[in-house]
């Protein structure tokens, strides 16, 4: 056991295959690279192949977080192996997206570990958990520093464990699969989870039933549909001052706070997940931020990928997506790179891309052959 136990502690440590451009070989930057308004990582191995990652900053403060753990999925020596992609796209400032970051896997890990294998139940409780630790958190500062009521954030995972992919999400990120239809020898664009967004009429549907006694749990503010007329997104975690009634009333700014009250939360944490088994024709996986999808479709974000080396893709998509949005003001996008965050944000939001790319005979067999993978992206961009 201690010859084991030597063994994998070694090997819990990131892996960096980064060559040429964006190299952060002999840079002692092993999870990644800023440039400027970027952060990136342009390959790197999972347990399951390989990935690409990339950042880019609109706000002020990023507010997007990310991370790729690859190995142990459990707290125990000999739990399931495999991966687990988290894109948190927080709003309100960052402080909710970076706790996520920081606590939702080791939620996963405690809770697969008790229930000795992986599951929706699983990652459902991971979710809760963070959600009432970050409440705890809040409770605890929001008289000295009241803005964190307001900090939220969406939450996008993707896990694959043993030949299944399992998929959860709270809010509006998005993560689509690119899989190889050998009768039309084409790689087809599958969308794999689904956006919990006012603008969505099921999502304000199950809002009303949820809340029948609140006829303004959704209006339409500026020709945008709102959740209580404040924000878009129905599910995530954080943004306390819609989850609890004590965190709406001073020192909350004026702008937070509801006229009428309530007795039970308003927004949702919990995520709505998807589980199916990892398909022979499954080639790659495109989790990002709602930042990518405003301007790029599913079949524009899979054909991109499919057309490039793997090596960088995470940046070309988003580079895709700066073109058009520099298109859409009528702009060169070399216009729109010399734009300094902040006044950026009126172009683009901040935008989060990560790129998975599937084995699919080594995701079956469940293996894990490479060191463990532990990365969190976009934290060094202020």
């Amino acid at each position: 056991m201690n010859s084991l136990r030597r063994f994998i502690v070694p090997c819990f440590k990131p892996s960096s295959e980064d060559e040429g451009e964006g190299s952060n070989r002999g840079r002692g930057d092993v999870n990644g690279q800023n440039d400027g308004l970027w952060w990136y990582k342009d390959v790197g191995r999972h347990v399951n192949g390989v990935f690409s990652m990339a950042a880019i900053q609109a706000n002020n403060v990023l507010e997007d977080q990310c991370q790729l753990e690859s190995g142990p999925l459990s707290s125990t020596e000999w739990g399931p192996q495999g991966t687990f992609v988290g894109i948190y796209d927080g709003h309100g400032g960052p402080e909710a997206a970076r706790f996520v970051n920081e606590h939702l896997f080791n939620h996963l890990k405690k809770f697969t570990s008790e229930s000795q294998g992986m599951s929706p139940e699983v990652i459902i409780k991971s979710f809760l958990a963070t959600e009432e630790d970050f409440l705890s958190l809040v409770r605890s500062q929001w008289l000295r520093m009241p803005k964190i009521a307001s900090a939220g954030t969406c939450c996008l995972v993707g896990i694959i464990c043993e030949g299944m992919l399992y998929i959860a999400n709270a809010g509006d990120s998005r993560a689509v699969l690119g899989r190889l239809e050998s009768s039309a020898d084409e790689v087809k664009a599958i969308q794999l989870s689904y956006e919990h967004n006012a603008s969505s009429p099921s999502v304000r549907e199950e809002l009303r039933l949820l809340h029948p006694d609140d006829p303004d749990v959704v209006v339409l503010k500026h020709n945008v549909w709102r959740v209580r007329g404040i924000i878009q997104v129905s599910r995530s975690i954080g943004d306390s001052y819609l989850k609890s009634i004590e965190f709406n009333q001073e020192p909350l700014l004026p702008k937070f706070r509801l006229r009428e009250s309530f007795d039970k939360p308003i927004l949702k944490a919990e995520p709505s997940v998807l589980v199916q088994k990892i398909h022979p024709g499954d080639q790659f996986l495109i989790f990002a931020s709602d930042g990518l999808w405003e301007h790029l479709s599913n079949k524009e974000a899979v054909d991109i990928v499919n057309s490039y080396p793997h090596k960088g893709i995470a940046r070309r998509l988003i580079k895709a997506a700066l073109h058009e949005a520099a298109k859409k003001r009528e702009m060169r996008y070399s216009d729109l790179e010399r734009i300094d965050k902040g006044v950026r944000r009126h172009f683009h939001d901040d935008i989060t891309v990560i790129v998975l790319f599937i084995d699919s005979n080594q995701s079956s067999r469940g293996l894990y052959r490479d060191p463990a993978v532990s990365i969190k992206g976009s934290r060094g961009v202020t």
